[in-house]
């Protein structure tokens, strides 16, 4: 009986950790977004230069990260050779500078609501690009429910009454390259056995990132604030937004390392329907009946394709195990085969 109740608290306490787990980084992505999106926003701080603030974050946090492995010597560095960073970290720092770029811009453009309705593409647009590099196996009923997904997005985007052409392209831009990112990082470095928590990865990516935005900072961004006299660099708004982005960081760690990648999806789910509430709600942005109906769509797909990750974890953890019992049962057959020998041999003596 103690044993039982033991078990049962154990199991009680792993799922209330757990839900700490997201709601931590449902509050952070929540702030991030939020945070970023008063800052850039016309109508509000107004302070329209997204690379200058997404090197600001760079420049932060892989600062902190520094001082963090090489002061601190909280985490070790990962043994990495120059050619291995040259050809794995520089294209996938590369490719998040672009993605960091894209969707900073995007926050001028289109509201908050908008934005996560288009960000229900990323579940696409990362098995389109497996499949293109031959990561993913294509399979018709995958294919299917993407469609469904992108289908809903449409009827979002159709719906939506402050619609901008060229927001959608940044934030599109944006999807495109976070998905191939997140492909790339399977191909090029978790194939080697590289793994990156985020304080090592911030480490190795975020300058790499601040040099990739400083090339079109000085030709976009640098010349319009040079001649904007009257700009004050505010070390509370910039301070606690960059310490928000390191923190959101070290959240997703800390969910994807004690849950799994699915919850981080799931609870994504959750955070973006919470941000659309919160867009509506306090910001004023206008969500319309079609918006709803055509994100409801995408959201039904979305659930529906991390349903079917979900069982294909538990068929390959259940193919594992049964793996394991099958050896474990040929070393016991091995092993009395050696003993029966060994009797037969003893009784020949």
């Amino acid at each position: 009986m103690g044993k039982g109740r033991a078990l049962s608290d154990g199991v009680i306490k792993k799922i209330l950790l757990s839900y700490t787990y997201v709601a931590i980084w449902i509050f952070l992505s929540f702030t991030v977004i939020v945070y970023n999106k008063y800052i850039l926003d016309k109508k509000l701080y107004n302070w329209p230069y997204p690379i200058t603030l997404t090197m600001i974050h760079m420049a932060f946090c892989s600062s902190l990260a520094i001082v963090l492995i090489k002061v601190f010597k909280i985490v070790e560095p990962v043994s990495m050779s120059r050619e291995t960073y040259l050809r794995s970290v520089v294209p996938i720092g590369a490719l998040y500078s672009l993605s960091l770029w894209l969707s900073n811009s995007a926050y001028i453009y289109l509201s908050v609501s908008f934005i996560q309705m288009l960000k229900a593409l990323m579940p696409v647009a990362v098995y389109s690009i497996g499949v293109l590099l031959k990561k993913e196996a294509f399979k018709s009923r995958t294919m299917t429910n993407m469609l469904s997904i992108s289908f809903g997005v449409a009827i979002a985007a159709y719906g939506e009454a402050k619609f901008d052409v060229w927001g959608v392209v940044l934030q599109l831009g944006a999807v495109a390259f976070e998905a191939t990112r997140l492909v790339l990082i399977q191909i090029l470095l978790t194939s080697k056995g590289i793994n990156l928590n985020p304080i090592t990865s911030l480490y190795y990516v975020a300058p790499c990132c601040f040099v990739f935005l400083s090339v079109p900072w000085i030709f976009v961004e640098f010349p319009v604030l040079r001649e904007t006299s009257s700009f004050h660099f505010d070390f509370v708004i910039f301070g606690t937004n960059s310490v928000c982005a390191f923190a959101l960081n070290l959240a997703v760690f800390l969910l994807v390392g004690k849950t799994s990648a699915l919850t981080m999806n799931v609870a994504g789910v959750v955070k973006d329907w919470l941000l659309i509430a919160f867009s509506w709600s306090v910001i004023k942005d206008t969500v319309t009946p079609l918006n709803l109906f055509g994100y409801g769509l995408a959201f039904l797909g979305v659930g529906y394709y991390n349903h079917c990750k979900l069982q294909a974890l538990k068929a390959k953890d259940a193919q594992k195990k049964v793996q394991a019992g099958d050896e474990e049962a040929g070393k016991l057959l091995e092993e009395r085969e050696s003993e029966v020998a060994g009797k037969r041999t003893e009784s020949q003596d």
